[in-house]
């Protein structure tokens, strides 16, 4: 099982979509996916096609023992197959439907209560997932660097960190890249960097100056962009995946960057020595 938690503390980037937009190209890839929502948005949720779900996420970090997060689990509503054009005639293939941890508005209110617990405060979330078993687990956490967010940190094997091509985004992202950083010194296993996605890229020229900032600013781990579609919401709102939408302008090339990124951050059955390279955190390493 490969978890990833996907982070940054100002909102608005864009982090649900890249949650969404990975868990569409698992289940076009036919790869089992857990979506856990920690924000008490809750936008994953509902793109997901789920709203108002008895239990949820908040209903086992209440529990907080082992595995009391894959009692909680619902399947979202997108559908088990899709059609693909293949030489010339479509082909109906199956796809592996995502299993969702669902968010609650109830989360704001655990956060404050977490910070109580002098043992659970930053690994609860951790404990109730012992017992996962799927491909991908995918963290959508809550735009801010509480107790929430560091759950998922502890949670994870890496942090992905979503950002967007705007004024201060560089600072924003320089900062939870040192959280993620703090995050990796406290665990008792490692927590690795796996990257950052440049979300919603446009065609503008401050655009475009500020996509080239980041990328000088941090090379390395800088992915392909996703750029800016009006797809993509079209999608979110609609609960289906981006590759639902077949022709609709924007949706194939969409869904093309979504399966190239998760293509990187999951490769199937890659040897160890060929993975993409993360990074793992270290003292005194990215100002931590």
């Amino acid at each position: 099982m490969k978890s990833l938690a996907i982070v940054n503390q100002k909102g608005g980037v864009g982090k649900t979509t890249v949650v969404l937009g990975l868990a569409a190209a698992a289940w076009a890839a036919g790869r089992r996916c857990v979506v856990i929502d920690l924000d008490p948005q809750g936008n994953a949720t509902s793109g997901l096609g789920l709203w108002d779900i008895q239990p949820n996420v908040e209903t086992a970090l209440a529990a907080d023992r082992p595995g009391a997060l894959t009692e909680v689990l619902v399947p979202a509503t997108w559908q088990s197959s899709r059609t693909v054009h293949r030489d010339g005639f479509d082909e109906v293939v199956p796809t592996a439907v995502p299993l969702v941890a669902p968010s609650s508005p109830a989360l704001a209110v655990r956060e404050p209560q977490l910070a109580n617990d002098p043992i659970g405060a930053q690994d609860r979330l951790a404990v109730t997932m012992q017992g996962l078993d799927h491909d991908v687990v995918l963290i959508d956490c809550p735009p801010s660097l509480g107790l929430l967010t560091v759950n998922g940190l502890f949670a994870a094997d890496r942090a992905l960190v979503v950002t967007e091509p705007g004024a201060w985004a560089s600072d924003g992202v320089g900062q939870i890249v040192r959280t993620v950083g703090r995050v990796a010194t406290r665990r008792p296993t490692p927590l690795e960097l796996a990257g950052i996605a440049v979300n919603r890229l446009g065609r503008t020229r401050d655009a475009r100056y500020w996509h080239e900032q980041l990328v000088d600013e941090y090379p390395e781990q800088c992915f392909a962009p996703i750029h800016l579609r009006a797809a993509l919401p079209e999608a979110a709102a609609q609960s289906l995946p981006i590759h639902a939408l077949g022709a609709r302008p924007g949706a194939p090339e969409a869904a093309a960057e979504f399966d190239e990124l998760f293509s990187v951050l999951f490769p199937e059955e890659t040897p160890a020595a060929e993975s993409p390279a993360a990074t793992p955190f270290q003292a005194g390493a990215h100002g931590v």
